[in-house]
């Protein structure tokens, strides 16, 4: 369990990556209205309130019905603290509906998966336990990672792989799931697991061949990278001037999207597949500092936290 110095609260067996950085980052007012887009376990939004004044308010969103469970028992008495059980990617028409569109102070977007998530068996993200092959954030909707792979032909297996994981050898690992399924269906993490481990020719040192595969997977069936896309699009929208923007992610595409919304924006506008991104000229954010990652300290006490990156930005008008 750790405890956080000074803070007065405790989070379990999930440690908040960037917690420090997170407050400081969006520079707490304490009258102010926040957003805490990806509530997780609540260590970000237990931080957040922490800081706040009687008169402050925080909106979480989540859509994983185990961290709205937490969060409702966790928070029953705070008057401060609202959650929305959704994905982030409805921030601005949760936003409107409370009727602070344009007044929020702050937004944080922590892009991680939980520690409860990937330590569950039977939540399916894990290539180290054995489990149902389910990765869906919302297990009560949408399609399983094992019903995908049951059904999407070689070209799409090969474009996943390679567009969300970033995975070389893409062609060959799809090849070699699609003549397994033939035979018997893929049905587990662990089976899923060795068959990405044996297809893989070249392992990176210090990293399970399966990593990519699973990440491009998970990000797919749960539309990630549309989602992060459709709540920065929104963001101007969401904050009041001199509001500030927070995101931590954890991989290079969503860091990839992350810096270059800060610097110039996008066109929200869906596009063909293969054109390349659309920037604003009128882009209502500054990027403040530099990136920020994880220290040596911080690191001895959550390994997880070793991909994580943090940026910041603000409104100008």
């Amino acid at each position: 369990m750790l405890f956080v110095e000074g803070s007065g609260l405790s989070y379990g067996a999930h440690i908040p990556v960037l917690l420090e950085e997170a407050i400081s980052g969006l520079a707490i007012q304490s009258q102010g209205i926040y957003l805490d887009a990806t509530y997780g376990r609540g260590g970000h939004s237990a931080a957040i309130l922490d800081a706040l004044g009687e008169s402050g308010r925080l909106i979480a969103m989540d859509k994983d019905p185990d961290a709205q469970q937490q969060a409702r028992e966790h928070f029953a008495n705070e008057s401060r603290f609202e959650l929305v059980a959704a994905d982030f990617s409805a921030a601005e028409s949760v936003v409107a509906k409370a009727g602070l569109t344009g007044q929020l102070s702050g937004v944080l977007i922590d892009l991680g998966v939980s520690s409860p998530q990937l330590d569950r068996a039977e939540r399916g993200f894990s290539f180290n336990q054995d489990g149902p092959l389910d990765m869906r954030m919302d297990p009560t909707s949408g399609q399983s990672a094992k019903d995908w792979l049951a059904t999407a032909d070689l070209r799409e297996m090969v474009r996943v792989f390679k567009e969300f994981g970033e995975e070389r050898y893409a062609p060959r690992i799809a090849r070699a799931l699609v003549a397994q399924r033939e035979q018997h269906s893929i049905e587990s993490t662990l089976q899923l697991a060795e068959i990405v481990k044996h297809a893989h020719p070249k392992w990176e040192k210090g990293k399970h061949p399966a990593t990519r595969v699973f990440q491009a997977i998970r990000i797919h069936v749960n539309s990630e990278m549309d989602a992060l896309r459709g709540i920065l699009s929104s963001a101007s929208t969401l904050l009041a001037s001199k509001g500030r923007l927070v995101v931590i992610s954890f991989h290079s595409l969503e860091d990839r999207m992350v810096k270059q919304f800060m610097r110039s924006g996008f066109n929200p506008i869906e596009r063909p597949r293969g054109l390349p991104v659309e920037f604003t000229s009128d882009h209502p954010f500054k990027p403040l500092g530099k990136p920020i990652y994880a220290g040596e300290a911080e690191l001895a006490r959550n390994v997880r936290a070793r991909s994580a990156v943090l940026r910041v930005a603000e409104k100008c008008t």
